[in-house]
């Protein structure tokens, strides 16, 4: 029943963007989607974003959608855009079922966990907007960086261990495993990911936690109900027993720099090197 009135919906509001010029109102969901339409020079074609999408500060005057993985089909229908670019985790389903349905082109960027995947989203996200030759300059440029800092992460000779933490609700840690984007990050940056043994992020036991033996603990700086003071890592019986515990030893950057894997990510890989190693290894 909700898939059919869903389904109805966009049948409705189809009409709307009849006139539009095909690409000129361009809906844009995924933060690292949107960086790359901004870096391709089509911001003034963003007509709105998701809640992901805080960077540059600029993007953030545009009407918020509502989160990527939980899509409004309303929200982003009313609107009225011509073409709507997204990253592979767009959700829930059948949001992108009507986006699909409603007859305008609704394009699914390549996935990027890590940094091998960040030219093709760059390229995937320059086609859509037919910017495909400065793509192709912007493709060049962050695969330099990203070559820098792989030449810098092999020069480590004795590799930190780091623990990414996404929450500690209910006391549970819950942790970036392997083939996650915490983990992509922290080998760029010179690091051996800590959370093994599961894929992407799971709860971890207060067993395997003190078996991870992190050094470094790494959390995104954030606000509202997921956000996690130092103190409160640092208390964590399980965390305090660890070497990263006892040395008080806590990064934080920015969620979207540090996971996102668009054109910041060279920028975000150095600047994590030198908060785990400072100037040198």
């Amino acid at each position: 029943m909700m898939r059919r009135s869903l389904a109805a919906l966009a049948l409705a509001l189809l009409p709307v963007a009849a006139g539009a010029q095909e690409g000129q109102r361009v809906i844009s969901l995924g933060g690292s989607v949107t960086e790359i339409a901004v870096a391709l020079g089509a911001e003034d074609r963003l007509i709105a974003r998701d809640t992901t999408s805080n960077y540059p500060a600029s993007i953030e005057a545009l009407p918020d959608v509502g989160y990527i993985r939980a899509l409004s089909p309303e929200n982003v229908l009313a609107l009225a855009p011509d073409l709507i670019i997204a990253e592979s985790d767009a959700g829930p389903p059948e949001a992108v079922e009507v986006l699909k349905a409603s007859g305008i082109p609704f394009l699914l960027m390549p996935e990027a966990h890590g940094p091998d995947g960040i030219p093709a989203k760059i390229e995937g996200v320059a086609e859509a907007l037919g910017k495909v030759e400065e793509g192709k300059v912007l493709a060049a440029t962050v695969s330099k960086g990203l070559d820098a800092a792989k030449a810098r992460a092999a020069t480590v000779s004795e590799p930190k261990r780091v623990l990414f933490i996404l929450s500690l609700t209910g006391g549970r840690v819950m942790a970036g495993g392997e083939g996650s984007s915490a983990e992509g990050i922290i080998q760029l940056s010179g690091g051996v990911n800590a959370g093994t043994g599961f894929q992407g992020y799971k709860p971890m036991t207060d067993e395997a936690v003190i078996a991870a033996a992190p050094d470094v603990i790494l959390m995104m700086d954030r606000e509202g109900d997921m956000a996690i003071a130092d103190a409160e890592a640092l208390d964590h019986p399980a965390l305090a027993e660890t070497p990263a515990g006892k040395a008080g030893k806590v990064i934080r950057m920015d969620g979207m720099l540090m996971l996102g894997f668009g054109p910041r990510t060279p920028e975000a890989a150095e600047a994590l090197y030198t908060a785990i190693y400072g100037a040198g290894d």
